[in-house]
């Protein structure tokens, strides 16, 4: 018998079912925005350290997740899957007393599939409903974890966490759009109380990926001389985005550390009248660092406004690009200008008009041709300008313009009317680095019920049209259900 884990599961059941007695506040809510992040109701304060606890609440949500992936062309590695999924996640945000709270989430998750027909390997977007590695060595289907938990300390406009938590930057995302969100262990510090300005300081120590059941190394490939279980490679950072030549053998060969942490500051300011300027920065010490600069200027006429915006990202080789190489897939792969280094760097713009509830946005990237970028962390480059679901469109010498119409955007996070998400990208790869050109098509509704406001649902579609011989695999369809019920 497992004694620490089966102590901590009767803890935690403790605490929880005393938290759920205790709770008694009928002013709770919480509302889910369309990119996944949840939104709570204003912190209270306590008196006393009882009612740190008492004047708490614990946020409750239901979630079910169904996935259809349909080439039009099947071979033995590439078939169409129906994968279906539930979830459930308590979090519990106490009170603040003597400035300090505490938070505490758990999550569970539960996948069904064929696996005879749909092999855990060949799982697309629907992977991240269990833990891939789990499955190949116990059989598993679902994942129970503990999503959060941390200590925080506010001064002024200031404040510290400690712990497990959801970190959000430009960098990390919690992602949390499939059951549970992507993670961090380390200490956070967010401060506004430099004017017109919001500050991020991270040191995160480790990750836990979606379909992770344990923490992990932030930059870090598993292979088999880490672990001697079956897919060792799922043991560690295996996100979509991760530099599969950082691997445990070659980062022990080069002298590199296997568990540096990841080092974030991010910075939005907006002292300059209709101007927002962005700037945001990664370092993983002895390996790699990235530098993010973005200005966005704001014109308001009469009925609508038109914002310009440009980013310009730079990425700096510290010892990685010698230990994996510049591509994120390959070692040595061809048609690289160095092959041995991740220098790279990537520039956007964009032109975001908004009227009433409407908004149409026309943007280009361009990843300069020299090293793919390494984010693994959810949080895209592409982001807001041509990142379209599921689309790693920073790969070196990869050029992307993306036409994009938003209906019925809520910063509250309540849809009575239904938000309406289309856009149409198109994806010019560079060929000697097996990249491809492509057409993707995508199409997101969100909904409240208006009968039932606590129940949103979700339908998103994304089709990828293969231009003549770019690829060698046939286009596909890309197709996602969800309901979540908060209380």
């Amino acid at each position: 018998m497992n004694y620490k884990k089966t102590a901590s599961t009767l803890l935690l059941t403790s605490l929880l079912s005393t938290l759920l007695v205790a709770q008694s506040n009928e002013n709770k809510t919480h509302t889910l925005k369309n990119n996944g992040t949840l939104i709570y109701a204003p912190q209270q304060s306590a008196d006393s350290f009882h009612d740190m606890f008492t004047k708490g609440n614990i946020y409750g949500r239901l979630r079910s997740n169904n996935f259809y992936f349909n080439y039009t062309k099947e071979d033995a590695s590439h078939d169409t899957q129906l994968v279906g999924s539930l979830g459930a996640s308590f979090i519990f945000k106490s009170a603040s007393y003597h400035h300090f709270d505490a938070t505490l989430g758990l999550y569970a998750s539960q996948a069904f599939f064929n696996d005879a027909t749909d092999p855990i390997y060949s799982l697309k977007s629907s992977k991240d409903t269990l833990s891939r590695y789990n499955y190949a060595n116990t059989g598993s289907k679902s994942m129970s974890v503990i999503g959060q938990a941390n200590i925080g300390y506010s001064y002024s406009q200031t404040k510290l966490i400690v712990g497990r938590q959801l970190v959000e930057t430009f960098y990390t995302k919690s992602n949390d759009t499939k059951m549970i969100p992507n993670t961090f262990d380390g200490a956070v510090i967010h401060s506004k109380d430099l004017k017109d300005t919001q500050l991020t300081l991270a040191y995160l120590q480790k990750q836990k990926l979606r379909d992770h059941t344990d923490a992990h190394s932030v930059l870090m490939y598993g292979d088999e001389n880490l672990s001697s279980h079956r897919y060792p490679q799922w043991s560690q950072n295996d996100d979509g985005a991760m530099h599969r030549g950082l691997t445990y053998s070659a980062l022990k060969t080069a002298d590199k550390p296997t568990d540096a942490p990841l080092i974030v500051l991010d910075a939005q300011n907006s002292s300059l009248q209709n101007t927002k300027l962005n700037f945001s920065s990664y370092l993983v010490p002895e390996l790699l660092s990235q530098v993010m600069a973005e200005v966005n200027y704001k014109l308001q006429l009469n009925g609508f406004s038109i914002t310009t915006g440009l980013r310009y990202i730079q990425q700096f080789d510290n010892g990685a690009g010698k230990v994996g190489g510049a591509s994120l897939y390959k070692i040595g792969l061809d048609g690289y200008k160095d092959a041995n280094s991740l220098d790279g760097g990537m520039l956007g713009a964009r032109i975001v008009t908004k009227f009433r509830d409407y908004k149409i946005n026309l943007a280009y990237t361009g990843t300069f041709d020299k090293a793919d970028l390494v984010t693994p962390w959810r949080g895209f480059p592409t982001a807001g300008y041509t990142r379209s679901m599921g689309m790693y469109n920073w790969r070196a010498n990869v050029k992307s313009y993306r036409l994009e119409l938003v209906k019925g955007a809520n910063a509250k996070g309540i849809y009575t009317t239904p938000f309406i998400q289309t856009s149409v990208l198109y994806i010019d790869g560079d060929q000697s680095k097996a990249e491809t050109e492509s057409l993707f098509y995508y199409a997101g509704l969100i909904q409240n019920l208006p009968a039932m406001p606590q129940l949103q649902y979700r339908l998103r579609l994304g089709w990828r049209d293969f231009i003549g011989d770019s690829s060698s695999v046939s286009d596909y369809l890309d197709s996602r259900f969800e309901l979540n019920y908060l209380f």
